[in-house]
């Protein structure tokens, strides 16, 4: 059955139109138009969007786990989590495995080769993002150094899209990384620069290789010096990578957000690292096999370690709106087209051809409806 979304704002990459219709059938989207330019299909299901703002739905390439689930602890819960996600906008993400064994890793792998359960609708899995195991000890954050490894080949043999794994995060200094880099994005995963004392020299040599991403911009990295940028100076000044950066306003400074919106907006990416305690009250939730004490504000491991954050991604959007000021299209790009262009996905925009996901807002910005592939997987209700 067709869908037929009528009378909305509707956020198109070229343009906003004010009153407009959105026609969906088979999963994807067919016609954008003006309100009253398109004759309704017959036997169609009309979703009344009067008052509302239409939008892509949201990319998270960093999910920890939420709603009182870890995927580390038990990748077998990416699919509950999953059905949860739309609530916050969320329609496509990548689940993140942290550092871990490697036989964890291959349980995640299984849970997205096998597939959801039947009946499953809620936000996609694209694949894993795997956050280690080729980390630097010195820049462990809530990771646990006893599984760290060096860069192997054998280790990642299984490692392909096919096979699960979208996204690898890695320090780029250690003995063997560029190696694995080029293997890596041979077969068509991204490669990230995250929990890392590379200097800046080290850190193009690994963009060289073909790493494309940044986890989470300064966090987990040296802090950047007039005389040696490091991994964080050479992230934001090289335009051939895509940087992700989680604006909960402790991870990141507000006033150095917006240096950074200033300085590779075109390139930002917003993550939530969202963990466990997503979605849930303050309380004790697990990071991997890391206990992390969760208040109204941060999660932090018992030595005060940032572990994760517990902010939803609607709420990321409205804080780079508010540090930035920016405007809603502009923000709205960190977490729909930036994103998807990583993936070479086609997600990401309101269009003709485009997957339809898609996210209904209220006019203060609250997530009223959710759409993944043309099914209505949430509806707010009162």
């Amino acid at each position: 059955m067709m869908l037929c979304v009528v009378h909305a704002q509707i956020y198109t990459p070229a343009q906003v139109i004010d009153d407009g219709v959105v026609i969906v059938a088979d999963g994807r989207i067919i016609s954008v138009e003006p309100a009253g330019q398109t004759p309704l299909p017959e036997n169609a299901h009309i979703l009344d969007a009067a008052g509302y703002t239409l939008v892509p739905g949201f990319i998270d390439l960093q999910v920890n786990g939420g709603f009182g689930f870890d995927f580390t602890r038990d990748p077998a819960t990416i699919w509950t989590v999953a059905a949860q996600l739309p609530r916050f906008g969320v329609t496509t993400f990548l689940p993140t495995i942290v550092t871990s064994p490697m036989a964890t890793v291959q349980a995640a792998q299984l849970v997205i080769e096998k597939g959801p359960p039947a009946g499953f609708e809620g936000a996609w899995p694209l694949g894993l993002h795997l956050e280690g195991p080729f980390l630097n000890p010195a820049k462990k954050g809530a990771h646990n150094p006893d599984y760290m490894r060096r860069p192997s080949l054998q280790d990642v043999v299984n490692w392909s899209p096919d096979n699960g794994v979208r996204l690898v995060t890695l320090a780029p200094e250690l003995p063997g990384a560029p190696k694995l880099i080029q293997a890596l994005t041979g077969r068509g995963i991204i490669v990230s620069a995250g929990h890392s004392t590379a200097t800046f020299d080290e850190a193009i040599l690994g963009f060289d290789a073909g790493i494309g991403y940044g986890t989470h911009l300064f966090n987990a990295m040296p802090a950047m010096h007039h005389r040696e940028p490091g991994l964080a100076g050479a992230l934001l000044a090289d335009e051939r990578i895509t940087v992700g950066l989680i604006p909960d306003g402790i991870h990141v400074h507000p006033a150095l957000v917006r240096l950074v919106w200033e300085l590779a907006g075109e390139r930002l990416n917003l993550v939530t690292d969202a963990m466990a305690a997503l979605g849930m009250p303050a309380g004790t939730y697990q990071l991997g096999d890391m206990i992390a004490n969760v208040d109204s504000v941060s999660a932090r491991l018992p030595d005060g370690t940032l572990a994760g954050c517990t902010i939803p991604m609607n709420a990321a959007l409205e804080n780079l709106i508010a540090y930035t000021g920016c405007s809603l299209g502009e923000a709205l790009s960190t977490i729909t087209t930036i994103p998807a262009g990583l993936l070479g996905i086609n997600k990401g925009r309101i269009g003709p051809g485009y997957d339809a996901d898609l996210v209904l807002l209220t006019p203060d910005r609250q997530v009223q409806l959710a759409i993944v592939a043309g099914r209505i997987v949430y509806e707010k209700t009162e």
